[in-house]
Formats: structure tokens, C-alpha cells, sequence
């Protein structure tokens, strides 16, 4: 069986393709630039030649509307299908109160420009430039804030991991074999593979920490924190026994190596309230009392590109599948195979 797995972040899309049987570190894998970071190079493109554009495709991540706004600021316009306007916001009301016009059709002149976190035709025709079938599997994960019309989207978002860990912090539920309709980021995603599982980038990442044996066993012993350093979100998890006792998120951009240890020291020992965290401008924290075996946490693991900000502290960097990049990737087919998998 072949599996093509997905780890999309903000800056890059880390790719593996898994082949049953055959040692991972033998197996292709991918780093490629992210599907927004795509988009917004082709508007960046379309500002210098002075070309209005036309959105068009399907819903997916939004890290492009920064490069969308200046191409605006331009004097330039933007019109937008339906569908890939939820890609801007979920209220079409705010699209057009930025000035993008949303219409079925291209206005004569428009150049198109293709929105979607995932396109198989991508897919295929990159495979096959490289010489590999197009899998039997496809599995992605990608960070979605949720809908939530009345919440900020730093509130819907800690709303959705609160309530993981309200329901028991199973951490074979981070996969999601269909996701709930409120996480419309992966409902697209989901339909646009064909209906394979789903993941969050924050709940792949841990996965794929416990894909290394060494730590998988650690965490049957004793407690231990798990911290992903992504390019845009640090979010840090208590695991123990394979449940989940306590979440931290918080925005990479505004933290330091010290601040972020100082806030783990204390997170670790559920000193670290959600309302600093969220003041601060971060997602929030969350934490339930473990058993006892736990101790704490003392263990703490790093993964994630920007993991060098903490060198120096009392941690173990870890490179599961020898490969930190594909970490998240090693996640999702680590929690496929534990549930889904059904030969």
C-alpha cells in the first residue's frame, strides 16, 4: 500500500510517501513551499504586471491575504468566486467589505488564480514527474481555526482542543476519520482527497513524536511534553499513557527561547493559567490534574522548524523517521494505521 502524507504548515508542505514494508527513511519525502505561500507568489506576480485577478477553487488556509492586500493597495482589484472567498474569511460579508467583488463568473480581463490546500491533478502530475504512482492513500493535515461566527478565531480555535481534552484526550482521536462540520478548513480537505482521515497540524506533529519508539516508551513510564516550534504557532502537549493532559498554544513571533521555556516550566505543573496566555496574545492553555505516575512531565521533547529556540535548555530534540520535517507526515500514518486501517 501507498500513502501520500501531508503536512501542511505556513511556510512549507512536508511531504512523505510511504510505501508499506519499506524502511521510512528509504521511502520519498518532499519539503515543498505551501499551497498559500503558491497563491501568493502568483498574485505577487500578477501585482508587478499590473493584472487584476480572479479567485477561484475551493476554501483553504489564508496565509496569502497579506500579499492580497498590498496587491489592493495597488490600485489593483480582486474578485472571487464563492467557494474560495471562505478561503478570506468565513463571512462573505467581510470579503466584500474589503473591496473583492464576489461573482460566479472571471470579469473580462481577470487573470484566475486556482485556491486549494489540495489538488490531485497537482498531485499526479507531480508524481509522475518523479517517476511514482499516484497513492492508494491520501492523508493531510493542516491547521484549522474552526467557524465560530460569535468567537475570535484565537478563542474558536482553543475552544476546539479544550473540548478534545474535556472528552477524555484520547490521543487517537487527533485524527479525525471525518471531521466536524465547524472545521470547514478540513471539510474541504477531506472531500478534495476523497474522504481519508484528517488531522490538524498541532495534533500530526505529536503523533509523529511518538513515532519514535524511544519516546513512545517514555510516555508509558512517566509523563512527557511534546513541543512543536512551527513557523506561525508553538503548541506544547502533556502526554501519559496515551491520553492527553494539558495543551499550550501560543504564536511563535512573540516569543522568546526564555519565555517560551518559562512558560512550559510552569505549564508542566498546571501553574500556567489560559487567561496569561491568551492575554498575551496566544491561543490559551489548558490542563487536567494526571495521575501521579506522571511526575510532572520532566521529559520534554522538541520538534518543528523553529525548534532551535530552544538550544540550551534542559530538552531532547528529536528526529523521528531521521527526519524532523516529516514529522507531522510520520504522525498521520501513524494514527491511520492505529485506527482506520481496515486490511
Amino acid at each position: 500500500m501507498r500513502t501520500l502524507a501531508i503536512d501542511i504548515g505556513s511556510g512549507t508542505q512536508d511531504v512523505l510517501y510511504w510505501i508499506e514494508g519499506r524502511e521510512v527513511e528509504n521511502c520519498p519525502r518532499f519539503i515543498l513551499p505551501s499551497p498559500a505561500v503558491m497563491v501568493s507568489q502568483r498574485i505577487e506576480r500578477a501585482t508587478r504586471r499590473g493584472q487584476n485577478i480572479y479567485l477561484y477553487g475551493e476554501n483553504m488556509g489564508g496565509g496569502f491575504k497579506g500579499v492580497l492586500r498590498r496587491h489592493m493597495g495597488a490600485g489593483l482589484k480582486v474578485a472571487s468566486h464563492p467557494s474560495s472567498a471562505l478561503a478570506i474569511s468565513d463571512n462573505l460579508e467581510r470579503v466584500k467589505e474589503m473591496g473583492i467583488e464576489i461573482v460566479e463568473l472571471p470579469p473580462p480581463g481577470f487573470y484566475p488564480i486556482y485556491l486549494a490546500d489540495f489538488s490531485p491533478e497537482f498531485w499526479r502530475v507531480f508524481l509522475g514527474q518523479v517517476g511514482l504512482e499516484y497513492p492508494h492513500v491520501v492523508l493531510v493535515a493542516a491547521q484549522d481555526h474552526g467557524f465560530y461566527p460569535q468567537k475570535s478565531n484565537r478563542e474558536g480555535r482553543f475552544e476546539i482542543w479544550r473540548g478534545f481534552l474535556d472528552s477524555g484526550g484520547d490521543i487517537w482521536d487527533l485524527i479525525y476519520e471525518v471531521p466536524p462540520p465547524y472545521l470547514t478548513r478540513l471539510v474541504t480537505i477531506h472531500r478534495l482527497t476523497g474522504g481519508w482521515p484528517v488531522a490538524d497540524t498541532g495534533g500530526a506533529a505529536i503523533l509523529g513524536a511518538l513515532f519514535d519508539e524511544k519516546v513512545e516508551e517514555t510516555s508509558h513510564s512517566k509523563g512527557i511534553c511534546v513541543v512543536n516550534v512551527g513557523n506561525s504557532h508553538v503548541v506544547a502537549f502533556l502526554i501519559f499513557r496515551e491520553r492527553v493532559y494539558g495543551i499550550y498554544e501560543h504564536h511563535t513571533s512573540l516569543l522568546s527561547g526564555e519565555k517560551l521555556w518559562t512558560h512550559l516550566e510552569r505549564f508542566r505543573r498546571g501553574e500556567l493559567s489560559h487567561e496569561e496566555v491568551f492575554e498575551d496574545r496566544g491561543h490559551g492553555c489548558a490542563w487536567k490534574r494526571p495521575p501521579t505516575e506522571a511526575r510532572d512531565f520532566p521529559q520534554t521533547y522538541v520538534i518543528g522548524p523553529r525548534r532551535d529556540m530552544l538550544l540550551g535548555y534542559p530538552v531532547d530534540f528529536i528526529y523521528p523517521g531521521s527526519d524532523m520535517m516529516i514529522t507531522g507526515a510520520l504522525g498521520l500514518i501513524k494514527g491511520f494505521v492505529r485506527r482506520y486501517k481496515r486490511c
